[in-house]
């Protein structure tokens, strides 16, 4: 099956969190680049939005994608593989690097009428312009180029993608913005009702389960990935990643046109290079509304 495909297997679907959740966490076993050119979906249920346990104080969850090779077997896991001999833990090495780069998108219409009519603004236009040409400036070669379905980062992706020509766009809706995790401390100007964190909260782990992850044992260069979607995902997406308390996400600021630089390499260490640069922007030009 084509890499484009598959990734529209896994992001095409719209309506319902529940369909969402399992559609991302069923292929989250098979990994986001693996083979590039094989995707298998596996039934899965998802219990929680939250994995059940942080880490301690005492250190690091080394298995934090469930993809450290010592819980796998035939490059599977432990659990669902059904086989309690020693796994090939050589054979199941991650050998590449994951560079992913998430970028919020640009200033947008707030007094549209629902997403088709919260359309970026002229100055929103001019900041993915710059945004573009900073990606490109970087002389990476990306492997793609995933957008949230709302329509202002649909539009910001589009713009950037002149500048990277041949890198592939793939729309996803797990990617949308939401609130995914109540803040703390709270704040008293935005207090989304329970059911939309409930909701927004298991879709947006499930996005991050998709997406953030060591790479496939089989993958077998370093990657460079950019996913253009919204504030709320990208600073739960650091907070899960650095394996911070979660609901801290809402201390992170993140400018329009912004990037977000995580790296993750085959031992499942995590780097954050870049939060929200937008120093390639003018002064004039930033906003973060």
């Amino acid at each position: 099956m084509s890499f484009r495909r598959a990734f529209r297997l896994a992001c095409g679907f719209a309506g319902g969190s529940a369909v969402l959740v399992c559609a991302a966490v069923a292929a989250d076993t098979h990994g986001f680049f693996g083979e590039r050119s094989r995707f298998r979906q596996t039934p899965v249920v998802v219990n929680a939005a939250q994995p059940s346990a942080w880490p301690s104080v005492s250190g690091w969850d080394t298995n934090w994608d469930k993809r450290d090779p010592s819980s796998m077997v035939n490059g599977k896991r432990k659990e669902s593989a059904g086989d309690n001999g020693s796994p090939d833990v050589e054979n199941n090495k991650p050998k590449a690097t994951r560079h992913i780069f998430l970028i919020r998108h640009s200033q947008y219409n707030l007094s549209g009428n629902g997403d088709k009519e919260r359309v970026l603004t002229p100055l929103g236009r001019e900041q993915a312009e710059f945004t573009g040409q900073r990606l490109a400036s970087m002389g990476l070669e990306y492997d793609v180029l995933i957008h949230s379905s709302m329509t202002r980062a649909t539009e910001t992706a589009n713009i950037i993608s002149k500048y990277l020509p041949g890198v592939e766009l793939i729309s996803c809706d797990l990617l949308r913005e939401g609130a995914p995790i109540e803040p703390v401390p709270p704040i008293t100007n935005w207090k989304p009702e329970a059911v939309q964190y409930h909701e927004d909260g298991a879709r947006i782990e499930a996005a991050f389960r998709r997406y953030i992850h060591r790479a496939d044992a089989k993958q077998k260069e370093d990657s460079y990935e950019i996913v253009v979607c919204h504030a709320n995902v990208i600073r739960y997406f650091v907070c899960r990643a650095l394996q911070f308390p979660p609901e801290g996400w809402l201390r992170l600021g993140l400018n329009n046109g912004s990037i977000t630089w995580v790296t993750i390499r085959p031992s499942g260490r995590v780097s954050l290079r870049a939060l929200g640069d937008s120093g390639f922007m003018p002064p004039d030009k930033l906003t973060r509304t």
